[in-house]
């Protein structure tokens, strides 16, 4: 179940809201200007599901929200746990890429498909923490100061939505917030 969590932030420590009631999570982000959306989940996807498969599962809700919202260039992306020799280092790169706080000059929409990750808003003196899982459909508006976790063990796989070809592109901020609440592993111990 997608989890928000809120903190004032120069207060990691102290919490302001922590709900998984999904229509306070929709109320809070929307005053946000951030779209939140629970998605249908296609069932039985292979674990090792390419692209393609994603894409073409999840074509009618793609094609209603680039529709909605301009989007021309749409792609997924996978992560999946691995014993293979270098993986884990990989893995890590990857998550350290998104660890740092960054805004883009386009929104950050994300579906996921299966698994999770963690998005962090700062915003208004305050931190959002929205810890999204399968079926969870999150738009971050451009120039939204944020980062993301996928964890220690990514395990996830998403569906990104962008007006224009070039994809992903951080204008980081090179605070050092994020590294002052809680990660990704943290939020979650627990719950699964």
């Amino acid at each position: 179940m997608t989890l928000l969590t809120v903190w004032p932030d120069d207060r990691p420590g102290e919490i302001a809201l922590r709900t998984e009631d999904p229509a306070v999570i929709t109320g809070e982000l929307g005053r946000l200007g951030v779209r939140f959306e629970r998605w249908d989940l296609v069932p039985d996807l292979p674990r090792e599901v390419t692209p393609e498969q994603v894409l073409a599962a999840y074509e009618e809700p793609i094609g209603k929200v680039s529709a909605a919202e301009g989007y021309t260039f749409v792609d997924a992306v996978r992560m999946t746990p691995s014993d293979e020799p270098g993986w884990a280092a990989d893995a890590a790169e990857a998550r350290q890429k998104f660890l740092a706080e960054h805004t883009h000059d386009d929104d950050e929409d994300r579906f996921f498909a299966r698994g999770s990750g963690v998005f962090y808003l700062h915003v208004g003196g305050k931190v959002y923490a929205v810890l999204c899982e399968a079926g969870d459909l999150l738009s971050v508006p451009a120039n939204t100061t944020h980062w993301f976790d996928m964890g220690t063990r990514p395990d996830y796989v998403s569906i990104r939505f962008f007006h224009d070809d070039g994809g992903w592109v951080g204008n980081f901020t090179g605070a050092t917030l994020a590294g002052d609440f809680p990660d990704f592993d943290t939020l979650t111990a627990g719950r699964y």
